[in-house]
């Protein structure tokens, strides 16, 4: 999500202040869109939704109480105090949480852990299509509170909107994401003075900030109480989107905005909500709209449906920052990454995530139809994520905070309750469109473990061919081969043998350049690599050298840029001179593959599908040689 992340001028004239106070008002566009929208939709699911109880006095002020204590529970101790600690060197998410512990665990439990994350990964993909499509009806719902003749055209109007938004996506945010900040700033200052004119119509309501009323609820209410907390947990649905965006505004803006404005605004909102159907039952069909006066439902419409389209273009610029880490940790093919800004690295897109995260999007539009049907699916996308946050946060807590065993468990178990809580509740929703999200998550769970286990069976197949690089470099020095002018960079893999590139170029054309770098670009499980530390270089004599090169899951490997670093410069590499070499590998069915058939397939689909190196890596065009090869899987 840090598409949206404006550049903060680091200069030690402007105080202090006041570039945290740019950065909390813009982090309210970026990291509070998702849960700032909830109140479109969570008060009438909890009494008109598929398990909506009944408007009573006893079930709304439970139902209060639930909300009240899951917004201080699950969004202000769990992730505000809690999660946003287990940062990666600065970045947070699922991911980088994953890859921050992945280091201190080994045996078997390292790759189940690995198969946790990645899932959890995943659902963030089904996160990425169904926030935009419950966020743009939830608020384009408003046209039949406004204009009851218009009711009909609330999906249309919502496919719409939602075509346009991903439409817009290849244009960048660089122009448009400074005033997203404002927007949503007069956003939650409408929440807050709506929710504030509600409670003026019962202020007893404000008793459900007693726990007992929870309690009472979910003891007395049988089966349906407990049904009831898959649509109290849509309150907290932002919570992972405001941990992934740790990295781009860092913990301190992002806590003053919940502290400071929104976790009181979102508060004061749904007591004003509850208050109004205390008052007058019929108004839970549309709490949100009917706490408004008639004479401003159409500009509240209006402001409803940007801070939809808000909250949406974060989620989907985070589907392109969750892809670029995937990418660069191995469990994506390399995919083509557009930046759409000449200053800002964050700033990308990415093609083929877009289109598939549109379809999907307006396909759900299409067939779910309303708000209320799409929060079942939505609910058993988030609690699965944060069930798996809570546990990968106390892998963090024990193995890098050094927290004792009983202190580890104690918290642990106290976020889990009321995870598993939701979890459970979400989970008997899958019948009814919670399947959706699983579906999406473990067909990408598929998708990624394939490629890791591909890319495995590839490397080995490919190393049983390599040569010694000492006999190589032994046979070339003897003035067998002709050495002619300029550097070669060959692209490897492999950091000990003989680029297979290299072999096949002697073959074909017998000739050897003068300097010749052997070439490996690794990904870190860290977000980023500090240029002092990028490049590793060794001397093999004879003209040969071996490099590798170092970058985080948040950086793009331009290898061009490479060859612009002293230690490459004063071993005479001119880019002018430089020609890249590279394997174009043609994988073919082994006839013992190492791979289930299924795997190999998809692996082979992946593979011949995913951008070329000579685009990834940047290359000149007219600077690469490719040499092909077949290789059996």
């Amino acid at each position: 999500m840090e598409i949206l992340a404006p550049a903060i001028p680091d200069s030690a004239a402007e105080p202090r202040s006041s570039r945290l106070a740019l950065l909390a008002l813009t982090a309210l566009g970026v990291v509070y869109g998702d849960i700032g929208t909830s109140p479109l939709y969570a008060i009438h699911e909890c009494f008109y939704g598929e398990h909506g109880v009944a408007v009573n006095r006893e079930n709304v002020l439970g139902v209060m109480s639930l909300i009240v204590w899951t917004l201080i529970l699950v969004v202000t101790l769990k992730y505000h105090v809690y999660v946003l600690r287990a940062d990666n060197r600065g970045e947070g998410g699922i991911l980088a949480l994953m890859a921050l512990v992945r280091a201190k665990v080994g045996g078997h439990w390292r790759h189940w852990l690995v198969v946790i994350g990645l899932f959890g990964a995943a659902l963030l993909y089904a996160d990425g299509v169904l926030t935009p499509a419950i966020s743009v009806l939830g608020a384009v719902e408003g046209l039949a509170v406004v204009a009851p003749a218009f009711a009909k055209l609330v999906v249309p109007a919502s496919a719409v909107i939602l075509v346009g938004l991903f439409l817009f996506q290849r244009r960048g945010t660089a122009g448009v994401g400074a005033v997203f900040g404002p927007v949503m700033l007069v956003w939650f200052s409408t929440l807050a003075v709506l929710g504030v004119s509600g409670i003026l119509r019962d202020p007893s309501v404000l008793t459900a900030i007693n726990p007992i009323h929870a309690v009472r609820f979910l003891a007395h209410g049988g089966a349906g109480s407990f049904l009831v907390l898959g649509a109290v947990f849509l309150v907290a649905t932002g919570g992972e989107a405001l941990y992934a965006d740790l990295g781009h505004f860092g913990e301190r803006p992002i806590q003053i905005d919940w502290f400071c404005l929104v976790g009181l605004s979102l508060t004061l909102n749904y007591f004003g909500q509850c208050a109004l159907v205390l008052t007058e039952p019929s108004a839970a069909v549309n709490p949100f709209y009917l706490l408004a006066p008639e004479w401003a439902r159409l500009p509240l419409l209006v402001l409803a449906t940007m801070a939809a389209i808000i909250a949406s273009q974060a989620i989907i610029s985070g589907s392109f920052s969750l892809t670029r880490q995937a990418v660069q940790l191995g469990y994506l093919p390399r995919i083509e990454i557009i930046h759409t800004s000449a200053t800002e690295i964050g700033q990308i897109y990415i093609p083929a995530v877009n289109w598939l995260l549109g379809v999907a999007t307006i396909g759900v539009v299409l067939a779910f139809e309303s708000s209320s049907h799409v929060a079942s699916a939505y609910g058993v996308a988030l609690t699965t994520t944060m069930v798996i946050t809570t546990l990968l946060a106390s892998l963090a807590a024990r193995k890098i905070w050094g927290w004792p065993a009983w202190l580890a468990a104690i918290v642990t178990i106290v976020f889990l309750i009321p995870d598993s809580s939701f979890f459970g509740a979400a989970m008997l929703k899958i019948p009814d469109g919670g399947w959706f999200p699983l579906v999406v998550a473990i067909a990408i769970l598929l998708l990624m473990t394939s490629w890791e286990k591909g890319r495995e069976v590839l490397a080995t197949v490919v190393g049983v061919r390599m040569l010694p690089v000492e006999k190589v470099i032994a046979d070339i020095a003897s003035g067998k081969v002709p050495r002619v002018r300029g550097t070669a960079v060959y692209l490897t893999g492999d950091e000990s043998g003989t680029p297979i590139a290299l072999l096949h170029n002697l073959k074909i054309n017998r000739i050897a350049h003068e300097r010749i770098v052997f070439l490996t670009v690794h990904g870190l499980e860290i977000p980023a690599v500090p240029d002092a530390e990028r490049l590793e270089l060794h001397d093999l004599g004879q003209g040969f050298y071996r490099a590798v090169a170092r970058y985080g899951f948040m950086q793009d490997p331009e290898v061009p840029r490479l060859l612009r670093l002293p230690e490459l410069k004063a071993i005479g590499v001119k880019t002018s001179e430089t020609t890249f070499v590279l394997s174009r590998n043609q994988l073919v069915p082994a006839k013992r593959p190492s791979l289930a058939r299924w795997r190999r397939t998809l692996f082979m689909f992946l593979s011949r599908n995913a951008v070329g190196p000579e685009r990834f890596y940047r290359l000149p065009p007219n600077r690469v040689l490719e040499l092909g090869m077949q290789v059996e899987v």
